[in-house]
């Protein structure tokens, strides 16, 4: 671990209050970040920043689906964005009412859209930065059962790239993380939503186990450091072997 490689880095990450977004706070600020950790509920937000307990731990309240409350809460002097902000979907298509499509999209792709087109010309006028947007292998496979999930995360990772063509020139790299099942609460709450169950999710990773937050969120730190300096556009999938099979 090398402790410098986020030392006087401004980070801010989405849905930090819990699972992979929790990881990836607590990952910045153990390797030197000052860290915003914005979340929808303020009670998660300010639990993961006392347990962090110093300055360079913010909590932060926020709904990313507001405009205006994205362009408040994003600070000037912002070096990384992590953006974890998700919800998901247990329906196929015929069963999706439209209110769910939209909520889904609301969050997973206007949420990812907002943060990135606030931040970015901040990063640019301090010469350059880094975002990394939170997709999932059902952006890159179809689920069953997930049509308004599968069709956010695949407009995460088509942003993402087009993101990154715009501004490469600019110094500011943009990539994705797509994890494959991951035990976290939100998955937990997912599958207790479909009726589901853990063991079959389990089952089906050809490691024979979920993932875990703080692997997603070293995949993210690597992504988000200097050491990926070479690296804009780029879709990395961790999940267990699940895509390959």
């Amino acid at each position: 671990m090398n402790v410098e490689r986020f030392q006087g880095k401004s980070a801010f990450v989405t849905g930090a209050g819990s699972g992979i977004g929790e990881a990836v706070a607590r990952a910045l600020h153990r390797e030197g970040a000052r860290v915003t950790i914005a979340d929808l509920s303020p009670d998660r937000a300010q639990a993961v920043a006392n347990e962090i307990g110093d300055e360079r731990a913010l909590a932060v309240v926020l709904d990313v689906r507001d405009e205006p409350a994205v362009r408040h809460a994003l600070p000037d002097d912002l070096d990384v964005l992590v953006n974890v902000a998700g919800i998901g979907s247990t329906t196929s298509a015929p069963e999706t009412s439209l209110e769910i499509w939209e909520d889904v999209f609301a969050v997973n792709a206007r949420g990812t859209f907002l943060t990135c087109k606030y931040a970015i010309p901040s990063m640019i006028e301090r010469g350059g930065g880094s975002i990394v947007n939170m997709a999932s292998v059902a952006g890159i496979v179809g689920l069953r059962n997930r049509a308004a999930y599968c069709a956010s995360k695949g407009a995460v990772i088509a942003f993402t790239r087009a993101l990154a063509v715009d501004h490469v020139a600019e110094g500011v790299r943009v990539n994705a993380v797509c994890p494959g099942t991951v035990d976290s609460p939100w998955v937990q709450r997912l599958v207790a939503e479909a009726g589901e169950s853990i063991d079959v999710l389990r089952a089906r990773q050809p490691m024979g186990r979920l993932g875990r937050p703080e692997e997603i969120a070293e995949a993210v730190l690597y992504l988000a450091s200097d050491a990926a300096v070479f690296m804009t556009g780029s879709v990395l999938t961790i999940d267990g072997g699940l895509t390959a099979a």
